[in-house]
């Protein structure tokens, strides 16, 4: 999605107000050769090598900054846009791959968050039969 929005952007020829889509340009290519440079590193041995920990908690936290920024780009865009048909497209792509970066985030919080209650499951109160418990009745 975020290969069609630089696509979509270089299309358009003239603006009257060029900061916005010079912003999502930049944005816009960014997400795409960070989502390009992540998905290299998973499908090679960097991924063994720096350690499935610190690679899924950098993915995190630049799919987080992406998805926000992609989003405030895609809005500038839409602001400053004097309504070329590309830019229009540019910017709807935009949207669509900021959404899709921030739910990647929420799907990868709500995994960790499965995770950590598989790993350290609540305790129910019943501490009967500790050895603790079993020494002071004694």
């Amino acid at each position: 999605l975020s290969l069609l929005a630089v696509i979509f952007e270089e299309i358009v020829e003239d603006c009257s107000n060029c900061g916005g889509l010079y912003f999502f340009e930049f944005t816009s290519c960014t997400a795409f050769l960070l989502s390009l440079l992540i998905l290299c590193v998973y499908c090679t041995v960097a991924y063994e090598t720096f350690g499935k920990d610190k690679v899924e908690k950098v993915n995190f936290w630049a799919m987080l900054a992406i998805g926000v920024i992609f989003l405030l780009a895609s809005i500038v865009l839409a602001a400053t846009n004097s309504s070329p048909v590309p830019a229009i497209m540019a910017y709807v792509f935009g949207f669509f791959a900021s959404m899709a970066f921030l739910a990647e985030v929420g799907m990868e919080y709500w995994d960790r968050r499965k995770q950590s209650t598989r790993e350290h499951p609540q305790n129910s109160g019943n501490t009967q039969g500790t050895a603790e418990d079993s020494l002071l009745n004694k």
